[in-house]
């Protein structure tokens, strides 16, 4: 058999093949009869976001690390936005997320974390974040991926090595808080026999199981939170803490059996922002085994020196929680989507506590973050920076799937 490292691949070509057959969302119902038709942005090549510079050598490399290494996103949206951002709430009314599976299909990823619409399910109510919607929006979701063969539900750890050998991308079901379960402990059950592989404690606001970063005290776990904690460690629910409050993430971190996830963030010690985390609860998540993934939401993980957000401030954030928790405890959560996702947080800043999450920080606005704009370029991009900066195969293969994978066999049942 023919060594893949010594096979010229070609430079033009998805850095991995996956069963793509041009299924785009919903076409097994008719436009404007069976549901309203809100035109969708463009997935790939709709701003002029940059490609990470390497030589044809480090190219080749790349590429053979995508063939033989598992490529996990901890955390993106991989949903397609309306082209016109002022229907957007309307658009969410119908509850049908299209799926961006053509930008899906050159990614290059094996797996993702996909958090659905979670708050911004608002089918029912303004305020999002009811049961009834996010069982809505996931039943949805499940119905579209149902009906073509490139991205697959995803329930265990085997389903994520079976996509990779069958060309396709397992689809893990997160939802970024908790507080549709309010004080119904089995609800936890119904949500992971429905496919829920991740759950985050809170988002921005506080429920009933803890403080979210926006609020102005955090009280930590409460009781029934650490009641929540310990039944998503006995059904096998990754956590989350990324919106969670400082004490309430740490209560999780220490109540939890199980290693947890920071699934996306960054260093707080780089940019001065709630919507990141200090050192001492990325030092506690690693010391309990979890792992941290990297966020490039627009205008989140910025640097004092990189204060325009790109993929150079991004990985400025994986080198510093690299470095200080070491190669096993970080990977990549960029949290993008297919469109204008700019646009899309200005639309929804009061729904997503945008504001008070980041404290009112000012830095300069782009109008998307080069280089790391959508799932189509993340990866490829983050993997070619990492070859062009002298990273190892060893580290690279840690960092973009094998440490996720590392903490899924402790927390998932399987």
């Amino acid at each position: 058999m023919t060594d893949l490292k010594e096979m010229p691949i070609p430079t033009d070509a998805p850095m991995q093949q996956k069963n793509y057959s041009g299924y785009k969302s919903f076409s097994y119902l008719t436009p404007g009869e069976d549901y309203k038709v809100y035109p969708l942005a463009q997935e790939i090549g709709r701003v002029p976001s940059r490609r990470v510079e390497v030589t044809d050598e480090q190219e080749t490399r790349v590429r053979r690390l995508f063939q033989e290494q598992l490529m996990i996103s901890l955390h993106d949206h991989c949903f397609v936005a309306p082209e016109d951002l002022s229907q957007f709430l309307e658009f969410r009314r119908w509850g049908r997320d299209f799926t961006g599976y053509e930008g899906l299909s050159v990614s290059g990823l094996d797996a993702v974390f996909d958090n659905l619409m979670n708050g911004t399910a608002m089918i029912t109510s303004r305020g999002g974040w009811k049961w009834d919607d996010i069982i809505y929006d996931l039943g949805m979701r499940l119905s579209d991926i149902a009906h073509q063969e490139m991205v697959v539900l995803c329930r265990t750890t085997e389903d994520i090595i079976n996509a990779k050998k069958n060309g396709q991308i397992a689809f893990i079901v997160s939802i970024e808080g908790a507080a549709m379960i309010e004080n119904e402990l089995d609800r936890l059950d119904i949500l992971y026999g429905l496919g829920v592989r991740c759950l985050g404690i809170a988002y921005s606001e506080g429920n009933q199981l803890g403080a979210g970063l926006k609020e102005p005290n955090d009280g930590g776990l409460t009781t029934f939170g650490r009641q929540a904690v310990k039944r998503m460690n006995k059904l096998g629910i990754a956590i989350d803490v990324s919106h969670s409050g400082d004490r309430t993430s740490m209560d999780t971190i220490e109540v939890s059996d199980k290693p947890i996830f920071i699934t996306h963030a960054g260093a707080r010690a780089l940019w001065n922002s709630n919507r990141l985390k200090p050192d001492d609860i990325i030092r506690a998540c690693a010391e309990k085994g979890g792992v941290i993934g990297i966020e490039a939401a627009p205008h989140t993980t910025l640097t004092e020196q990189h204060p325009r957000h790109s993929i150079e401030s991004y990985m400025e954030h994986f080198e510093y929680c690299a470095n200080l928790v070491g190669i096993d405890h970080v990977a990549f959560g960029p949290d993008v989507l297919f469109g204008d996702h700019v646009g899309l947080h200005t639309a929804l800043t009061e729904a997503l506590s945008i504001g008070a999450s980041r404290g009112h920080l000012s830095y300069d606005k782009v109008p998307f973050v080069d280089g790391i704009e959508n799932p189509a370029e993340a990866f490829p991009n983050i993997v070619r920076w990492l070859v062009k900066h002298g990273y190892s195969d060893e580290d690279i293969a840690k960092a973009t799937g094998g440490n996720i994978m590392r903490v899924l066999k402790e927390a998932w049942y399987r």
